[in-house]
């Protein structure tokens, strides 16, 4: 949205909105021809993410006290609840839905915009990646688009591009292959010089038209995957999926053990509060669904506004959806 621009005014073209809404029928059209159900999940709830680089909005909730905790939080994905269909027994699902993050705006965020989450029982990361190809080609090639796959692993990536090996490189090595960026070392973990060097160094470099499928995570980044290992390292069953230089999506083989959850939880949120962040409470619900027994499965997130992008040819976020926070 231009300085001159009206703040009334919607920053998405009327030709944006339509291929957003044939966009939407595709997606629904691609998973109920799989038999994968849409649902709807909460978007208020009394727990929210740990994850110490995500920030979610809190509210208060002002009605009758068995309704529940007066501290509510905005979903920063359907995840949590959507396991606990699958915990339940429901099977494959979907939802395309709103969603919250707070602190996040720029060019390529808003602090709301649309998840394209689903979850597959049965399969692995190498037969989820393959859907996820499946769906973004086809997205593509409703606007008359084409795109090569290409599947590579974290540490191949880092020693083609960078002649670096990410699990056993030591932070000053991960420094030194930083170069000239102009960032202070101070506070950084590990973790945090591994996503910049993807960031700033390798991520530029990938190629416009093709669907790049980066897997095998370092353990550290596992989240709510499985963790397995290879060539002697223990990795993370976790993938992204970057269209050229943008990520679109992230996807888990999930992790099972109801334990090994509570216990990353617990370590998000000492992470949190040793930085001074706030520490909402982890979602206990999940942690019994995964001891009721969760179906192995493979789960992936998408960023529908920003395949919006790619598809109209616009790389601001603003492009894609009718009302940015600057003017909603």
């Amino acid at each position: 949205m231009s300085a001159e621009t009206p703040l009334w005014r919607p920053s998405a073209s009327l030709e944006s909105l339509r291929l957003r809404a044939r966009l939407n029928k595709l997606i629904r059209d691609f998973f109920e021809e799989r038999g994968v159900l849409e649902v709807e999940t909460p978007i208020l709830s009394a727990h929210a993410t740990v994850d110490r680089h995500i920030e979610s909005f809190s509210t208060q909730f002002h009605g009758p006290a068995y309704a529940g905790p007066r501290q509510r939080w905005l979903r920063t994905s359907p995840e949590f609840a959507m396991k606990r269909l699958l915990a339940a027994g429901y099977g494959d699902c979907y939802e395309l839905g709103r969603v919250f993050r707070n602190g996040e705006a720029g060019a390529r965020h808003n602090p709301e915009f649309t998840l394209l989450e689903w979850y597959r029982v049965g399969i692995d990361l190498s037969a989820l990646m393959s859907e996820v190809a499946d769906l973004i080609q086809a997205a593509l090639a409703m606007v008359g688009q084409t795109c090569s796959v290409r599947r590579i692993t974290y540490a191949d990536l880092f020693q083609q591009g960078l002649d670096l090996d990410p699990h056993r490189a030591s932070i000053d090595q991960l420094i030194s292959a930083a170069g000239d960026l102009q960032i202070g070392p101070q506070g950084l973990t590990r973790d945090d010089w591994l996503d910049l060097l993807i960031t700033h160094r390798l991520q530029p470099q990938f190629q416009p038209d093709e669907l790049l499928l980066l897997y095998d995570y370092p353990a550290s980044q596992a989240a709510l995957a499985k963790l397995h290992v290879v060539d002697g390292v223990q990795v993370a069953e976790r993938f992204e999926a970057y269209l050229g230089p943008i990520e679109l999506a992230n996807g888990y083989h999930e992790l099972l053990d109801a334990d090994e959850q509570e216990r990353r939880f617990k370590a998000e949120q000492q992470a949190r509060a040793e930085a001074g962040s706030v520490v909402p409470p982890f979602d206990k619900h999940l942690v019994e669904s995964l001891r009721a027994g969760m179906p192995a499965c493979s789960g992936v997130a998408l960023g529908m506004d920003r395949l919006v992008g790619r598809l109209i040819g616009r790389s601001k976020i603003a492009e894609s959806i009718a009302f940015p926070s600057r003017g909603a």
